[in-house]
């Protein structure tokens, strides 16, 4: 077991395995949390104790653990409070990565606490630790245009093209809030991140999202 007496980070990203899933917006926790573990060099691996997708590398003096969960979007939450048990950690020591299809594609909500807002891997997450007391980003996928598309359509489906040429550095950007997150305060963080344009966005804040429940689970 780890020593509980270092600063340690465990970030997990959200989505659903499996190569039809990889390019979805659901997905986009995902894809954050493997930008930057190739950002420092770390090779996620398949750990089924955890029933994820793990790796552990110390950073900026800090222990990271990085968990891409392996069970489907809406059972998330049992590798979370795997790891968090086993290395003996507590929910202030955890970043949620997830999709957001309230946000605009390309804008990043940073909290230290929070309703799930209807995500459903965030529901998983915090049902499974029992508080809405821990960090989550929110990576912005918003559906302007395609509001009469079912919801589990749209977060399961693939980014357009639009989309896929403004995704390396929205990703990019996502890593470098975790990067962050290791030697500053969330709040501190929250500062820089969530400066947005409020004539978008207005109150529509966490616990808006209402994404309802998807197909076989994987939403």
């Amino acid at each position: 077991m780890a020593e509980t007496s270092e600063k340690q980070l465990i970030i997990a990203g959200l989505g659903n395995p499996g190569k039809k899933y990889e390019m979805t917006r659901h997905n986009m926790g995902y894809l954050v949390v493997q930008a930057f573990a190739h950002l420092f060099g770390l090779q996620l691996k398949e750990d089924k104790r955890f029933l994820a997708k793990v790796a552990k590398g110390r950073m900026q003096n800090v222990t990271v653990h990085l968990v891409l969960p392996t069970t489907y979007m809406n059972e998330s939450g049992q590798s979370v409070r795997r790891v968090v048990d086993y290395y003996k950690l507590a929910a202030q020591d955890i970043a949620i990565v997830s999709d957001d299809v309230v946000l605009p594609f390309g804008e990043m909500r940073l909290r230290s606490q929070g309703t799930a807002g209807g995500h459903n891997g965030l529901k998983s997450v915090q049902r499974h630790l029992g508080t809405i007391h821990y960090t989550r980003l929110r990576m912005g996928i918003g559906r302007e245009g395609e509001a009469g598309k079912e919801l589990s359509d749209f977060v399961l489906d693939k980014f357009t093209k639009s989309e896929l040429e403004q995704l390396p550095v929205f990703i990019g950007k996502g890593a470098q809030v975790l990067e962050q997150l290791l030697t500053d305060t969330v709040e501190n963080v929250m500062n820089v991140v969530n400066v947005r344009k409020k004539d978008k966005i207005g109150k529509r804040e966490e616990g808006s999202q209402a994404q309802s429940p998807d197909r076989r689970n994987k939403g």
